[in-house]
């Protein structure tokens, strides 16, 4: 029997890929504009949360999802503030702290497998 969190999990799997991967499309599909400028990788991130929460209901686990979550918006801001030419103040400390984030939890989490 499927639960239905694990239906509600999957829908915001879904979306969540879809905005990271064709967020201008979801944009347009879903508020009739299509996404532009920094509006792209808002949603983007937006999609990293959205699959982290859905993760994080499907597995039962909040801490998987922040550690997914603080892992991949790492890797996109750092691959966003590399590749493109329009980078904030902010860029690279939010990229630092979601690094130490996710070293943090990822050790919380071997932790809580051992005890």
């Amino acid at each position: 029997m499927i639960r239905v969190l694990d239906l509600a999990a999957f829908g915001e799997l879904a979306t969540g890929l879809a905005l990271v991967v064709v967020p201008s499309f979801v944009g347009q599909v879903l508020l009739g504009e299509v996404l532009t400028g920094p509006a792209i990788p808002t949603a983007r991130v937006a999609g990293i949360a959205l699959i982290a929460l859905g993760l994080a209901c499907w597995r039962n686990s909040g801490l998987l999802g922040m550690l997914i979550y603080s892992a991949a918006v790492t890797l996109y801001l750092a691959f966003f503030g590399l590749t493109d030419g329009s980078v904030g103040v902010l860029l690279w400390p939010a990229v630092a702290v979601h690094a130490v984030l996710s070293v943090l939890l990822w050790r919380s989490r071997d932790k809580s497998n051992t005890s």
